[in-house]
């Protein structure tokens, strides 16, 4: 009975390719947990991809700390519009 629900979960396959670096990453956590690398990336991108469709359904952008701080420098220290993106500034203002 175990077996059937082990293949009643495993519907397809995907492929990923990884350096060596962001492998031993995923094997290092998957032991933190216990898992298999296969259960442990299951679990991690199943549940984060969840949260990024219900995220976007609702219409809310939600951000880690470091992606907030990224978001705000970015905001506080806007680089120089160039010549083009003024131009077109002046077309959507209706200016030009």
């Amino acid at each position: 009975m175990g077996a059937a629900k082990s293949n009643d979960r495993k519907q397809g396959t995907l492929m990923v390719r990884l350096d060596e670096s962001s492998k031993a990453a995923l094997k290092q956590a998957a032991e933190l947990r216990r898992l298999t690398v296969s259960d442990y990336v299951r679990q991690v991108t199943v549940a984060q991809a969840e949260r990024e469709v219900s995220a976007a359904s609702d219409r809310v952008i939600r951000m880690t700390p470091s992606e907030q701080l990224e978001f705000w420098t970015a905001l506080a220290n806007p680089k120089p519009l160039t010549r083009r993106q003024k131009k077109l500034g002046k077309i959507m203002r209706g200016e030009a």
